[in-house]
């Protein structure tokens, strides 16, 4: 009895669920909302807020209906529970994309009942609440959804009031976070006149340190935005104050943001003022300062970038003439640098811009900002994150000033307490620029400050401009000069050789000591990997002319046993090559492009990749040295990477146009029917295309053709592997549909053989023949016409196959299907059973 009583219970209480389901369901869209809205519930004042796009979606019709839904959101928007509040400005920007494109019906929605929320949620007391508005807001700014005055008006004043000094630190320092990442959206005039006077305040915020680094961090955008007068009339003397930061945080932000600052800065100044700034943060007591000095040196030096680096921007040879262009696509712009494995070895190729070389006699003129713009070639790397270390406010010294006496002095103090590693590094970068200063006097003044300049950094008194005939005279490179030339040069004469007038000689050598073992213990292991990945944007800075400072780091490099840095190079020797030229590639690059095809198929991947890219540049004779070595690729260290094949057969499409006929024939060929066979069915499919290739580049030697179609009916349409018989079909319908070869030569060698593949006993070649006959042949004139003679033959076969067994071979042949095409339904139909 007493289990019979419980069974009611719940038999009830189920009733009841249900009876209240179902009068829930009886409600209109609004009634449920004004339900819930007020509800003690936390939870479904949540589920309110999360459905109100869909209720508006239902209501959208009615215009009263919309605007009592916006209604509801004011109401909710005063709800006190924080997790509320934030789920409601999550769906904010939802709901504001939803009233733009229903404007018509709402023409105010946003600016009356949706903006007011945001801005008032910027202030919020929760943290959560906080974050998640300001997440909307940006979104809302990069769909264009807020217009320009309502910026200026409601939500810029209100960052400004959050910076005040009566703020809270923390809602100070995500003020100031949101007024950086928003200035780039806005522009500069409102940058200008309402951000920039808070911000140069917030760089000199003295209890706040957080405050102070993010502006650090965001120094480059702000720059950006406000442009060259700006920048180095009220920005430039606060950034020199950050790098003198008591807070090794702050002075470190400083070093990853330096290339953007100097790009917005003129030479003038980024010679005479900021190098020697630079030079004072890669001496840094902080390790972890020196280590992003060091890997912002490499963008910092491209910004040198001018029309004495022109030089090796144009790839000349006996064949080609022409200007390199320049792209402006996201994909040409160097990738942020992260701290972990995330700073690929490919991305290095990226630093430089995409290039081709016109076949037409006359060169094309190239704006010279275009040429020498480092946006091109550079991107402000992502802030990384500090090490899991407690920020401690160390006091820095002031940078010591760049003459000779000081510096001197400097290593005197320091050489006591040599064995301290941090100290030797202070020491070792100290007597670099000691050595700088001694190349000549010309140089000195061009590149120290004067003595006035030192006690103010934005003097207007300018640097020397008569350097001596020393620096002056361009130091260039033979071409034909031996490997050994150069041991004959004592230390010093070996020092001067590297001397040249693009950049600062101390920066220069500050990059070439990026080899020097003693780095990886001072300042990064990985080092000599960010000296790798930057060297092609500094390479075409100094231009070709200056290679010789270059080629002894390069073939360090080239040489470190560290495979990442091997590999790191292996991707950009082409970006190299198109810099220096076929003379001084075919002497310096090709002996280290050599030694990468024998290295681990880490660093051999990174050529594949760019092999048609690196040979196109070279003189025919040393290109087709090469034909021997391609089989090598075929083995790998682990028969499993089969990507690096299928990159094979990528590289080998392109490669057909580098080669005459005869040696496609001699030497792809037997490469291209080998990857046909390989047991991964993507390596196959590439391989498919590459044979259809071949079939169009020897089209123009009879002889040759006709002894490659008769291969191809041998090895695969009487293959006995239905494997083959299927590829053999979708060879012929890639040559039909690439035009690879005529309609006679396929007709009279391909055509016959392919249908007698009519009676193949596997239903996948049948199938594949059906849509190839079907979608392909039956689409041209020729396979129609009584002109053909194979007319009858063709007919009688797709007769057959509208009579099939198999139901898919009777429909392909049966229907044509205007939605598919042949490549398509046989990758999806074949590759699984394959």
């Amino acid at each position: 009895m007493a289990d019979l009583s419980l069974l009611q219970d719940s038999q009830e209480d189920t009733d009841g669920l249900l009876d209240f389901v179902s009068q829930d369901e009886m409600l209109t869209p609004l009634g449920r909302l004004d339900k819930y809205i007020s509800s003690e519930n936390i939870f479904n004042r949540q589920m309110v807020a999360r459905s109100l796009l869909d209720t508006l979606r239902a209501v959208s019709e009615d215009e009263r209906d919309c605007v009592s839904v916006l209604e509801q959101i004011d109401r909710l928007a005063d709800d006190p529970e924080p997790t509320v509040r934030a789920e409601l400005m999550e769906q904010i920007p939802h709901i504001a994309i939803f009233c733009q494109e229903h404007r018509p019906s709402i023409p105010f929605a946003f600016s009356k009942y949706l903006l007011p929320i945001v801005v008032r949620y910027l202030s919020d007391q929760n943290n959560l609440v906080r974050k998640t508005s300001q997440a909307a807001l940006l979104v809302l700014l990069e769909q264009e959804l807020m217009e320009r005055g309502d910026v200026e008006s409601l939500v810029c004043p209100v960052l400004v009031d959050l910076t005040a000094p009566d703020s809270s630190d923390d809602v100070k320092t995500e003020a100031m976070a949101i007024i950086c990442k928003m200035a780039p959206m806005v522009g500069k005039d409102v940058t200008e006149r309402l951000f920039l006077p808070r911000f140069c305040e917030m760089c000199c915020d003295c209890r706040m340190f957080h405050v102070r680094k993010v502006c650090a961090a965001n120094f480059g955008d702000m720059c950006s935005v406000v442009g060259g007068e700006a920048t180095e009339e009220l920005l430039l003397p606060r950034f020199f104050q950050l790098c003198s930061d008591n807070v090794w945080g702050v002075r470190k932000a400083c070093a990853e943001c330096f290339m953007s600052v100097s790009s917005a800065s003129s030479p003038e100044v980024r010679r005479s003022r900021l190098s020697s700034l630079f030079i004072s943060l890669i001496s840094d007591p902080s390790r972890w300062v020196r280590q992003a000095a060091f890997q912002s040196l490499g963008p910092f030096i491209s910004t040198f970038a001018g029309p004495s680096s022109s030089s090796g921007q144009f790839f000349r040879d006996e064949e080609r003439s022409g200007s390199q262009t320049h792209s402006t696509d996201a994909e040409s712009v160097c990738p942020p640098q992260e701290q972990d494995e995330s700073l690929t070895a490919d991305d290095s190729q990226k630093c430089l811009p995409s290039s081709s070389s016109s076949s037409s006699s006359s060169e094309e003129e190239i704006p010279e900002q275009e040429l020498f713009n480092s946006f091109h070639f550079w991107r402000t790397p992502i802030p990384r994150l500090d090490p899991e270390l407690d920020l401690e406010e160390d006091r820095r010294p002031p940078a010591p000033p760049l003459d000779r006496k000081h510096l001197q002095e400097l290593i005197e103090n320091l050489e006591p307490h040599i064995d301290d590693p941090d100290v030797k590094a202070q020491v070792d970068v100290l007597t670099a620029a000691l050595r700088a200063t001694a190349l000549d006097s010309g140089l000195e003044e061009a590149f120290l400050e004067p003595q006035a300049a030192r006690s103010n950094p934005f003097s207007s008194q300018q640097p020397s401009e008569h350097l001596s005939a020393d620096i002056q005279r361009r130091v260039t490179c033979d071409d034909d000069d031996s490997d050994g030339s150069d041991c004959c040069l004592n230390p010093e004469d070996e020092r001067k050789s590297k001397q040249q007038d693009v950049v600062p000689q101390a920066l220069l050598e500050q990059y070439l000591s990026m080899t020097d073992p003693s780095r990886a213990q001072t300042v990064d292991m990985e080092i000599a990997r960010h000296c790798a990945f930057s060297l092609p944007g500094v390479a075409l800075t100094l231009g070709r002319q200056n290679w010789h400072c270059l080629r002894d780091t390069y073939e360090t490099l080239a040489s470190d046993m560290q495979w990442k840095v091997r590999r790191t190079l292996a991707f950009s020797i082409h970006e190299l090559a198109l810099i220096l030229g076929d003379q001084l590639t075919t002497a310096h690059l090709v002996p280290i492009f050599n030694s990468f095809l024998k290295d681990l198929d880490e660093v051999r991947i990174g050529v594949l990749k760019h092999l048609y890219d690196f040979l196109k540049l070279l003189h025919q004779d040393t290109r087709r040295k090469y034909l021997y070595q391609l089989q090598e690729f075929l083995v790998t260290d682990n028969s499993r990477n089969w990507r690096f094949r299928s990159e094979l057969a990528e590289q080998l499409v392109l490669l057909l146009e580098l080669y005459s006929a005869q040696d496609v024939h001699d030497y792809l060929r037997p490469l291209a029917l080998c990857l046909c066979s390989d047991r991964v069915s993507s390596v196959r499919w590439t391989s498919y295309r590459l044979v259809s290739e071949i079939i169009r580049k020897l089209s123009s030697c009879s002889s040759l053709l006709v002894s490659f179609l008769g291969e191809l009916v041998e090895k695969f349409c009487h293959s006995q592997k239905w494997s083959g018989r299927q590829a053999f079909a979708f060879v012929c319908q890639l040559s039909i549909e690439e035009e690879c070869l005529s309609l006679e030569q396929f007709s009279e060698h391909l055509l016959p053989p392919l249908l007698q593949l009519a009676s193949d006993p596997v239903p996948n070649v049948r199938v594949l023949l059906a849509k190839t006959l079907r979608q392909t042949l039956l689409e041209r004139e020729y396979f129609v016409s009584s002109v053909n003679g194979q007319q009858e033959a063709l007919e009688h076969t797709l007769v057959s196959l509208q009579t099939d067994v198999d139901k898919d071979v009777k429909y392909f042949a049966s229907v044509h299907p205007s939605s598919t095409r042949l490549n398509e339904d046989a990758m999806s139909t074949t590759s699984s059973t394959y």
